[in-house]
């Protein structure tokens, strides 16, 4: 099974909230997850837009979890993985 941590929408219209959430590759977006990493509020002021779980992230990153290119910037954001040289 692989895995992949991802964004997982839950906010109502024209209000979005994202949870970052590990789950299967073949589930759909909203779909079945494994476990909810962090969430991620774009209106919310800079600071305080990602909130992450930095164990849990590192965790699922160890055993393999590939995050999407967006999780990735914001995982980046909240210091959970180095950037890039």
């Amino acid at each position: 099974m692989a895995t992949r941590i991802r964004l997982r929408r839950v906010g109502r219209k024209k209000v979005p909230l994202y949870r970052i959430v590990v789950a299967d590759q073949e589930s759909a977006r909203d779909g079945r997850f494994i476990a909810v990493v962090g969430s991620y509020d774009p209106r919310a002021a800079a600071d305080k837009q990602v909130n992450v779980n930095t164990e849990q992230a590192r965790h699922w990153l160890d055993r393999g979890a590939t995050p999407t290119d967006t999780v990735t910037a914001l995982l980046r954001k909240a210091g959970v993985v180095q950037a890039r040289p």
